[in-house]
């Protein structure tokens, strides 16, 4: 069900996994493909994953592996990925899906452990149930953004588009560079070209995006050119969380959601917008927004 020892680092390199984690992959493989209970649990972990592939509302729970603490139990949803990465691959190739999206988009996994040793320091998967998205031809990378098939929120529940309809779940991820607009315009024709001949039975009218990047408290500390006023008024934004969600731009900002308020650096506009709330005593939340797909256009042409 692995690649062999000589195949796995090329395919580790190709999901775009750290340099410095693909050596204790490989020496950990051994473990995995010897202990008849590890192949057991990755064999009914990639079934779990692979589970009609590509249909929406089926619900995956990958199970953590109870293992002792260490790199093997913080990495092994690596093995199940990469287990069933000839089951993504078949299902993009059947639904004509360019290479080159495909490569892009299971390289979240590599974007995951970055961001997972940038915060600790060591090899592991910071959030695997993201990955799932991935994996089960879910989501895809288009650019800038990322495109999760899906279907309306409760959160945007009477604000526009069909409850029960499908809808775009916009995602923005980390190490990609600045959120400007004409990157962000770029995806989204990008998307509506994918979609529609990639998905033709599926009709996707609106975008929904739930993100710290809509609490509307933003335009308080940034200006009005900047990338995320510009990004957040592309929505009809719907209102947000009424729960607290301070480490979420902590998270996203800074790296690690942990940091002391008191000690956040103030070098750019946005960590002393996040910073210098946080300090007022002021709180962030997630913000619901959507707008339509067909006929839109960018913040400068409305």
């Amino acid at each position: 069900m692995l690649p062999d020892a000589d195949d796995l680092p090329e395919i580790l390199l190709d999901l775009a996994v750290p340099h410095e984690d693909i050596g204790v992959l490989v020496r950990m493989r051994r473990r995995v493909t010897d202990d008849p209970e590890l192949r057991r649990f990755l064999e009914a972990s990639v079934e779990e994953l692979v589970r009609d592939l590509g249909t929406l509302g089926t619900r995956v729970e990958l199970p953590e592996l109870d293992w002792p603490a260490g790199p093997l139990q913080r990495c092994f949803s690596v093995y199940v990925f990469v287990a069933a990465l000839p089951h993504t691959r078949a299902y993009h190739r059947a639904r004509g899906v360019p290479a080159e999206v495909t490569r892009r988009t299971l390289a979240d996994l590599g974007r995951n452990m970055a961001v997972h040793r940038r915060r600790y320091g060591r090899a592991g998967v910071q959030v695997q149930r993201w990955l799932i998205h991935h994996f089960r031809g879910e989501l895809y990378q288009l650019g800038r953004l990322q495109f999760e098939r899906s279907r309306t929120g409760r959160a945007l529940a009477g604000a526009g588009p069909d409850p029960d309809g499908l809808c775009l779940n916009l995602h923005i991820p980390d190490f990609c560079g600045p959120l400007t607009p004409a990157a962000c315009d770029r995806s989204l024709a990008l998307a509506r070209e994918f979609f529609a001949r990639h998905f033709p039975e599926e009709r996707y009218p609106a975008a929904q995006c739930h993100s710290w990047l809509l609490d509307p408290q933003l335009k308080r500390y940034l200006p009005a050119d900047s990338n995320i006023v510009r990004f957040q008024e592309r929505f009809r934004l719907v209102g947000s969380d009424a729960e607290e969600a301070d480490t979420e731009p902590v998270r996203f900002v800074f790296g690690d959601p942990d940091l002391p308020v008191e000690g956040l650096p103030r070098r750019t506009a946005v960590e002393r917008a996040v910073g210098d709330h946080l300090r007022a005593g002021g709180h962030w939340y997630i913000g619901h927004g959507w707008f339509p797909l067909e006929g839109s256009t960018s913040a400068g042409q409305r």
